[in-house]
C-alpha cells in the first residue's frame, strides 16, 4: 500500500546528489551522513518508495562512488554529472536512465531527507488535475525567507514566475512563499524543458527553476502547492544536520507519547529511525536508542542507558547506566541493572543481572540470578564461544564463566569462581584457592614498614 492516489500516472524520481558538500568538511558524502542513525539519503528514498515512485535515479558527482555503493542493493539507478553546471543540467543527466519511462518525474534533493511521501503524492496529483499544468512546484514559508527564491503566484496557486532573491525587487522580496526546488514534470515535457534552460546568469549555471518560465512562455500553466518549512529543510553543514536531527527527534518524541509511552524528560531521549516503543513504556532521562530496537509494552528504561539492536520484553527493566548491544534479547519481566552490558545474549523470563556484569554470546534461563561482577569470557582472541545458563541457576558475585560452558538448571556457582567446565543441574560449583592464614603476619609487616619509613625520613 502506498500514499499514491488511485489512477495516477507512473512516478519516477530524480534525486540530485552531485554537490561536493564542502561545508560538511567531511570525507563522507554529504547525503550519507546519518540522521536518526541512518544515511539521510535512505530516508528520502524510503519516502519516495512509499509514495509509489517506481523508478529512482540518483545524480552523483564528487565522491559519487560512495553513494553508488550505498544504494547498490536498492534497485536505484546512478547517473553521473561530471561537471557541476547547475541543477537543471544535473536533472538532465537522468534522461538515459529514464529513456523508456513515460510518466511523472519528481526532481528532488538528496540532502532534503524529511520530504514526506504524502507531499510527493500531492505534488504528483496536482500535476494531474483537470487544469493540466506543465509544472508543479513545492513551496514553503520559512520563518526567515532569507535568500530563498520567491514564488510569485496567484491565490489559486497559478505561478507567474520564480525570482531569485538577488534579482528580486523589494516588493518581490516581501513575498513569503519560497521555492523548495522540488518539482514535478511529465517526462514528455521534462527533457525538452531542461534542454532549453540557458545559463545567462551571474553564475553561468543551468537552473532547474527556469523550467517554470519556459513552460509559461509556451502558454502552459505552472502551479505551486505548499508544505511546512521543516519538511524541505536542506542540509549543507554539520550545524544544519544537527538542526534537522533536532526537528526529527522532537517529532518522534511527540509520536512516542501519543502512542502511549511516558517520557520523563522528552528532550533528553534520542530515538533511531526504526525504534519501536510499546504502550505503557516508561523512558527516563538521557536514554539513547540506536538502530534496531524494539521495546515491548510495560517495560521501563531507566536513565543513561544505551540500547542498540536489542529487544526488550514486556515488563522488563533496563538500567540505569545499562548498555544493550546488538543481539541482546530480554524476556518478559527480566532485569538488566546498572553498569550491565549485554551483547548477543538472551535473558529468559524473570532472569536478573542487577549490576556490574558482562554477558556476551550467552543464553540465560528463566528465573536465573547473575551476581555482581560476573562475566562470560566469550572470546579467546580468535573465536567467540557460547555460555548457556539454565533456568533458576544462581551465579555468585565475581564469577568468570569461561566459554564454551554450560551451567545446568538450578545450579549454583559460588562467588569468586572461575568455571571452565560444565556444571550439572542442581550442583554447587566452587572454584577457589584454599585459604591460608598466617597469625601475626600483618602486625609484623606494619612494624617493619614503619621502621623502614622512619629511617628514610631521618636521612
Amino acid at each position: 500500500m502506498t500514499d499514491q492516489t488511485a489512477a495516477s500516472a507512473p512516478l519516477a524520481a530524480i534525486i540530485l546528489a552531485a554537490g561536493k558538500g564542502t561545508r560538511m568538511k567531511s570525507d563522507l558524502h554529504k547525503v550519507l551522513h546519518p540522521l536518526a542513525g541512518r544515511p539521510m539519503l535512505m530516508h528520502l528514498l524510503d519516502s519516495l518508495s512509499t509514495a509509489g515512485v517506481a523508478r529512482q535515479v540518483v545524480i552523483v558527482g564528487a565522491s559519487g562512488e560512495q553513494v553508488e555503493a550505498a544504494v547498490q542493493d536498492r534497485g536505484v539507478a546512478i547517473a553521473w554529472q561530471q561537471e557541476q553546471l547547475g541543477t537543471a543540467h544535473a536533472a538532465l543527466q537522468a534522461r538515459d536512465a529514464l529513456a523508456d519511462f513515460d510518466g511523472i518525474a519528481i526532481v528532488c534533493f538528496g540532502d532534503t531527507p524529511l520530504l514526506a511521501a504524502g507531499t510527493v503524492a500531492r505534488l504528483a496529483a496536482r500535476l494531474q488535475a483537470e487544469d493540466a499544468p506543465a509544472v508543479a512546484v513545492l513551496g514553503f514559508r520559512p520563518a526567515d525567507p532569507a535568500a530563498y527564491g520567491r514564488v510569485i503566484a496567484a491565490a489559486d496557486g497559478t505561478m507567474e514566475r520564480i525570482v531569485e532573491y538577488k534579482d528580486a525587487s523589494p516588493e518581490e522580496r516581501a513575498v513569503t512563499l519560497c521555492n523548495s526546488g522540488v518539482t514535478a514534470v511529465r517526462t514528455a515535457d521534462l527533457w525538452r524543458l531542461l534542454a532549453a534552460v540557458g545559463n545567462d546568469n551571474a553564475a553561468g549555471e543551468y537552473y532547474l527553476p527556469d523550467v517554470v518560465g519556459l513552460a509559461i512562455a509556451e502558454g502552459r500553466r505552472a502551479v505551486v502547492i505548499e508544505t511546512g518549512a521543516d519538511e524541505v529543510a536542506g542540509i549543507n553543514s554539520r550545524a544544519e544536520l544537527a538542526g534537522v536531527e533536532a526537528a526529527w527527534q522532537a517529532a518522534r518524541r511527540v509520536r512516542a507519547m501519543a502512542e502511549g509511552a511516558t517520557l520523563i524528560a522528552p528532550e533528553t531521549v534520542w530515538f533511531a529511525h526504526d525504534t519501536v516503543v510499546g504502550r505503557d513504556v516508561t523512558i527516563e532521562p538521557h536514554v539513547f536508542f540506536g538502530p534496531g530496537v524494539r521495546v515491548a509494552d510495560g517495560a521501563t528504561i531507566h536513565g543513561f542507558s544505551h540500547i542498540e539492536g536489542a529487544e526488550v520484553g514486556p515488563g522488563a527493566e533496563v538500567g540505569p547506566y545499562a548498555r544493550l548491544r546488538p543481539g541482546a534479547v530480554l524476556g518478559a519481566k527480566s532485569k538488566v541493572g546498572n553498569f550491565v552490558e549485554i551483547k548477543k545474549a538472551t535473558l529468559g523470563e524473570g532472569a536478573k543481572a542487577n549490576h556490574l556484569t558482562y554477558l556476551g554470546d550467552a543464553e540465560i534461563g528463566a528465573g536465573s540470578n547473575i551476581g555482581a561482577g560476573t562475566i562470560t569470557c566469550n572470546y579467546d582472541g580468535f573465536f567467540k564461544y557460547r555460555t548457556v545458563i539454565g533456568a533458576g541457576a544462581f551465579i555468585g558475585s565475581n564469577s568468570a564463566l569461561v566459554a564454551p560452558v554450560t551451567i545446568g538448571d538450578g545450579a549454583i556457582v559460588g562467588a569468586g569462581s572461575v568455571v571452565t567446565s560444565d556444571v550439572e543441574a542442581d550442583a554447587l560449583a566452587l572454584v577457589r584457592a584454599e585459604r591460608q592464614t598466617k597469625p601475626g603476619w600483618a602486625a609484623r609487616f606494619r612494624e617493619r614498614a614503619e621502621a623502614l619509613k622512619a629511617r628514610k625520613v631521618a636521612r
